[in-house]
């Protein structure tokens, strides 16, 4: 049948496909090898990229420790859990004890009670008493008018809703339901202190007061020189520089102080180290002669980044040893950091400790610590013509050729393979044409006379 492909001659009796398939993949084993060797590159590329990876995080950890944020960063603390407070980065060291004379507080007022009609106890059934309420704010008085639907009455519910369409004057009405059928009006400020203060003209229904606007008032230091300061909300900006104070109880004493915070800059010194130990820690992963899964293995460039990141951190600056700033390489090749060290050299020399990690190639020399990694991670790592980012750029286009080659190799030998099913097609034919030419001279043979 039209299609149909025998697996084994009909004639010859061989098997045609085994042969076939071992004839190509004799044929494919150029083909075979570039694939072997596009795997090889592929695992390079993801190998450099990896390693780039790591020292890219290294560049990132040096540069932080070039910023002033890691070295003048300030820490705030308070003596008492009822006051918090927190620093900027422009916060310098101080110190303020006070007392807290009152939390602030925000002004509202409620109606004289109000009832729903006989047989009704909804509030949008119950009739305000006014058609239009008076509200003095900030010393200006503004007349609101509720009947908002021409009727002649304001209901409850219709007032409330006018009075919170006024929102210029910043001001919150809700029906508050005290028993059935039994409501009453509670206007409040969303402004926060003294300055949120209104007040209601005598009318109807009467208002009266339910909490009075005040600011918050603390009070610096005791005795004949204290003296008040006051802030519309809880929250106190400006008595010291650039730190928030917030108190939450009043008639609470406590001292709040702002110091270096050394913890913030070491903790940026460790990140140093943890990134140069991850960078170090890549190279070995995938340059390792003991690991089998190992890509890269003595790969020349990946040695010379290794040995240039130890040179840096063993040969330290100005004659002076990382060691002294906490940073020490092990003879195992990792970097460990001593946050004690540390910080006992930034209190007893801030600048020289800055110094000795961030000096850049635009001061004077020796370049400091931080910088020299830096530069390194970044002649190594940047997105244009970092040494990594080009040798996995340069895999890529090898694999981005070998790619190209196996697929040619893919219709080559689809041809070789028809070729050769075409030749054992023919042979088949032939063979069974000799098969027929010999049994029509068999039977020729057989019928010619016999002589005795």
């Amino acid at each position: 049948m039209a299609g149909m492909s025998m697996s084994v001659g009909l004639i010859s009796g061989m098997d045609t496909a085994s042969l076939i398939s071992q004839l190509m993949q004799v044929e494919a084993n150029p083909q075979t090898l570039l694939k072997n060797k596009l795997v090889a590159t592929n695992s390079d590329a993801a190998g450099y990229r990896a390693v780039n990876l790591r020292f890219d995080s290294l560049r990132t950890a040096a540069a932080a420790l070039s910023t002033d944020a890691p070295w003048t960063a300030s820490k705030a603390t308070s003596s008492n859990g009822t006051v918090t407070a927190a620093a900027g980065s422009a916060a310098t060291a101080a110190s303020l004890t006070f007392t807290v004379k009152n939390l602030a507080s925000t002004h509202s007022m409620r109606s004289a009670e109000l009832t729903a009609p006989p047989g009704k106890t909804a509030a949008a059934d119950t009739d305000f008493g006014a058609t239009s309420i008076d509200v003095t704010v900030g010393g200006t008085t503004t007349t609101i008018a509720l009947d908002t639907d021409a009727s002649g009455t304001a209901t409850l519910t219709e007032a409330a809703a006018a009075i919170n369409k006024k929102t210029e004057l910043g001001l919150t009405a809700s029906v508050v339901q005290v028993g059935e059928g039994r409501y009453r009006m509670q206007l409040t400020t969303k402004t926060s202190g003294a300055a949120g203060v209104f007040s209601i003209p005598t009318g109807t229904p009467a208002f009266a007061d339910l909490t009075t606007g005040a600011d918050a008032t603390l009070t610096i230091g005791a005795g004949a020189g204290a003296y008040d300061v006051t802030s519309a909300t809880n929250t106190f900006t400006g008595l010291l520089p650039d730190t928030t104070i917030t108190v939450t109880k009043a008639l609470e004493t406590a001292t709040v102080g702002v110091a270096r915070d050394t913890d913030a800059t070491a903790a940026k010194v460790q990140a140093l180290v943890d990134a140069a130990n991850s960078a170090l820690q890549a190279i070995t992963d995938y340059t390792s002669k003991d690991s089998a899964t190992a890509t890269l293995q003595g790969d020349s460039t990946l040695r010379t980044l290794s040995g240039r990141v130890a040179d840096i951190l063993s040969s330290g600056v100005g004659g002076k040893s990382p060691a002294a700033y906490g940073i020490t390489l092990e003879r195992d090749g990792k970097l460990t950091f001593k946050k004690d060290t540390f910080t006992a050299a930034l209190a007893a020399d801030p600048v020289g400790t800055r110094t000795f990690l961030t000096q850049g190639n635009g001061t004077t020399s020796p370049v400091g610590l931080a910088a020299q990694l830096e530069a390194l991670a970044k002649s190594a790592s940047d997105t244009d013509n970092g040494t990594l980012t080009l040798m996995a750029k340069s895999s890529d286009n090898t694999a981005k050729d070998l790619t190209a080659r196996v697929a040619d190799w893919d219709r080559r030998l689809a041809l070789r393979k028809e070729t050769l099913t075409r030749q054992f097609t023919a042979m088949e034919t032939a063979l069974g044409t000799l098969q027929n030419q010999s049994s029509w001279l068999a039977g020729q043979l057989a019928g010619l006379p016999k002589w005795s």
